[in-house]
């Protein structure tokens, strides 16, 4: 790819640096999917190819992304390599219902490796829509090409999102690379996306999409660069193809409606002890006890003098 303006600049004295105004980063889904490689990983059959479908409906036509995030429309790419166009107009018409589909989104079925044109045919799409707002590639396993002779699994991995990773730099454009996770689970999210940390570490943002027990289908875990590290609860709605974001901290919807009633309650008046929370919320004070007690074990609620607080807030420790 041929520069589309002037040679970016990669080095400055330090005042020079501090000096400089840069523009705030281009937000495909603000505060979830910025510009950049956002890797969006779940297990097979969680809903990804639903919500990767969905942003994309949402990003290029304008409105609220998950029914909750208002978002600026614009053009987007939608590579959708392991579909028939049967398959995407089928999804489209039960995601869209009586809406109109977006001319701005463009769909896909087939596009080279990355290193052999994939790269060329994506900047060429977007040299046609200079307003594009997001590429979604799914999946990215039939994109990223085949890893050079002797290159390590870390190199090849790393390498691999660096392809998509030019691109998204080149144009200030939002990547995302839909993937998968592996088998065994692990508390930390990131640990669970296939691959070594190379896909991780050279994309800008991880997205893991997890199932979920309690009153959410689904958490969304996001990390990244310019995204502050949250998690999103999601509701899914088979019968629309729709993610639908919950309100309120994912815990609230993760978790029984006994520990939620307690959660909320402790949240509210930090310090609460297990008397003061049952004569409030009606519940059972054996049942209190026992749930606060669970919920320490848990690192759900962390015990400080006599009574309870939420870690991370009002004095807990996170």
């Amino acid at each position: 790819m041929q520069p589309a303006q002037q040679r970016i600049r990669t080095a400055w004295t330090a005042d020079e640096l501090m000096a400089t105004e840069f523009p705030d980063p281009r937000w495909a889904v603000p505060g979830i999917i910025s510009e950049g490689v956002n890797l969006l990983a779940g297990p097979p059959k969680v809903g990804k190819s639903w919500l990767s479908l969905g942003l994309a409906l949402s990003v290029a036509a304008g409105g609220r992304a998950m029914d909750s995030v208002p978002v600026d429309g614009g053009p987007v790419l939608y590579l959708a390599l392991e579909d028939t166009p049967r398959r995407l107009q089928t999804r489209m018409r039960k995601i869209l219902g009586k809406d109109r589909a977006p001319s701005t989104l463009t769909l896909a079925t087939s596009c080279p490796p990355l290193p052999q044109g994939g790269n060329e045919a994506i900047a060429q799409w977007i040299d046609r829509n200079p307003d594009a707002r997001m590429v979604v590639i799914d999946v990215f396993a039939k994109m990223r090409g085949s890893s050079a002779p002797g290159a390590s699994a870390y190199d090849a991995d790393y390498t691999a999102v660096g392809h998509a990773k030019r691109i998204a730099d080149h144009y200030g454009i939002a990547m995302v690379l839909v993937h998968h996770v592996r088998k065994a689970a692990s508390d930390d999210f990131l640990a669970e996306v296939s691959g070594t940390n190379g896909l991780a570490g050279a994309a800008d943002a991880t997205l893991v999409l997890k199932r979920s027990r309690g009153q959410a289908d689904g958490v969304l875990h996001v990390t990244g660069r310019d995204v502050d590290e949250a998690e999103y609860a999601l509701r899914f709605y088979a019968e629309a193809g729709a993610w639908q974001l919950l309100e309120g901290p994912a815990a609230d919807h993760t978790i029984g409606d006994t520990r939620v009633r307690v959660l909320r309650y402790v949240r509210e008046h930090p310090g609460a002890k297990p008397k003061e929370i049952a004569e409030e919320t009606g519940l059972d004070p054996v049942l209190v006890r026992q749930t606060c007690s669970r919920m320490a074990n848990d690192v759900q609620l962390i015990r400080k003098d006599g009574g309870y607080v939420v870690p991370g807030d009002n004095g807990g420790q996170a």
